[in-house]
């Protein structure tokens, strides 16, 4: 693999701050590529190497993307870094964990198709998640070779409220340059979407790999998952790219922040209401009731913002739980110990 230095691989003054005095110019950093059970892959500016990970840094608190700083003999990982940027979901199931996606990610390709997959509700999901977690979103509308994208487009901007919407067919390396422009060198991009929608095609054209793909099912415009893990893949334009698995459940936890940017909109009109309570649901002098019987406001949309905003209320309040259960279960823990070694002591 051919070398990189630290400011290609996206390595910043954001980073370089967090270091300690011994450790500059002693203890090399390095990015990941890829997350396995007990080991991670490395990318430095001598190459690429797999290290274990050690006691205390399980794989589930490391994420494609992030950076490392290695011991001066480059054989172990002294310790994480903070993330510059994250992308995270509230994991699948029924749990309370939230499972990192990428991190120190500059920009978010948000990508879905000009047919039946296309769903405005999919886009709110992803755009908040980016904004949730620091990260500039960008839609990209694939399939637009075979179906006439100005409706997809339409919709697209009217969810994404001034987000960058680019319309391609991801085959075609011509316009597939308008998103290398999101990755130059230094920069990270994730892919995001549905299985089916040309994420990794897209990928193959930015990377020069030939990626796997499947065909989407006729009947309904979906496809079987093509790709099944995360890396962190260099780009034919010196930046880097993470191409995501399809994800069938993005539940967003933590998120209150990249909801209200992504429903400006309705936040503002709410700021309006006359009453700061208001359900927006037949209550006098309703701003957001007025701009719906006005037009200026699809109903839609705001069924959209209730779901997501009751959706991370409920997982957050969750995850507030579980954080603070574990906080009273180490305190118990650490007393009993306490106790164990005073009675030993005979105290």
């Amino acid at each position: 693999m051919t070398p990189h230095t630290l400011a290609g691989l996206g390595w910043s003054a954001d980073f370089l701050r967090q270091l300690d005095l011994d450790e500059i110019g002693h203890c090399p950093p390095a990015r990941v590529a890829a997350v396995h059970r007990t080991r991670v892959d490395l990318i430095g500016e001598t190459g690429v190497l797999s290290l274990s990970l050690p006691p205390g840094l399980p794989a589930g608190e490391v994420a494609v993307g992030d950076w490392l700083l290695l011991t001066p003999e480059r054989d172990a990982i002294r310790r994480l870094l903070d993330r510059r940027s994250r992308l995270s979901r509230k994991a699948a199931g029924t749990g309370i964990a939230r499972q990192a996606i990428a991190a120190n990610v500059d920009t978010l390709a948000i990508v879905t198709s000009c047919n039946a997959e296309f769903s405005e509700g999919r886009l709110d999901r992803y755009l908040a998640l980016a904004r949730a977690g620091g990260v500039a979103p960008l839609i990209v509308l694939t399939k637009a070779d075979l179906a006439d994208p100005s409706p997809f487009r339409g919709r697209a901007e009217a969810a994404g409220r001034g987000v960058p919407v680019l319309v391609l067919d991801a085959r075609d390396p011509l316009q597939v340059a308008e998103v290398a422009a999101f990755c130059g060198p230094g920069r990270t991009l994730a892919l995001a979407g549905s299985s089916g929608v040309g994420k990794s095609t897209l990928a193959a054209t930015l990377t020069g790999q030939a990626l796997a793909t499947q065909a989407i099912r006729e009947d309904d415009a979906k496809g079987r998952h093509t790709t099944t893990a995360r890396h962190l893949i260099a780009t034919l334009g010196g930046g880097w790219l993470i191409d995501t698995p399809g994800m069938r459940e993005l539940q967003l936890a933590d998120a209150e922040d990249g909801i209200a940017a992504t429903f400006d909109d309705i936040e503002g009109l709410a700021d309006d209401c006359r009453f700061s309570d208001c359900r927006h649901d037949g209550e006098p002098g309703c701003a957001v009731a007025a701009a719906i019987a006005a037009g200026a406001l699809d109903p839609g949309r705001l069924a959209r913002w209730r779901k997501l905003k009751r959706e991370d209320r409920v997982n957050t309040e969750t995850l507030a739980q579980a954080r603070a259960r574990g906080r009273a279960f180490g305190k118990m823990a650490r007393r009993a110990i306490q106790a164990k070694r005073d009675r030993q002591d005979g105290w």
